[in-house]
């Protein structure tokens, strides 16, 4: 088992969260948890990854030939539509406030 997506994963996160945790731009903000956000979608895809297997469809495919992980796919696509909902609506707060406010920090 390869390990280095999993490192990568770990990576992105801790930068995205160095960046969260520094931004003091609510814009930058937004987008460094964007960043952190999307080291989920390089964990699901590698735990979801199988060497030599193929696509989860039975019809064609032999009983003991190995198959890819369809849960984990619905997970990562599941998670793509979520974290563009929050990205939009942190954007629409991020814009109220700085009509309020006069300034994005």
């Amino acid at each position: 088992m390869n390990q280095i997506p999993f490192w990568v994963a770990g990576w992105i996160f801790l930068v995205g969260l160095y960046g969260v945790v520094t931004s003091r731009n609510l814009i930058q903000l937004v987008v460094c948890l964007s960043v952190a956000q999307s080291a989920t979608y390089v964990f699901l895809i590698s735990i979801g990854y199988l060497r030599g297997g193929s696509p989860p469809i039975y019809v064609d495919r032999l009983p003991g030939e190995p198959a890819v992980d369809p849960v984990v796919q619905a997970l990562a696509l599941t998670d793509i539509v979520v974290s563009a909902t929050v990205v939009s609506l942190l954007l629409a707060i991020a814009v109220d406030i700085r009509k309020v406010a006069g300034t994005s920090e």
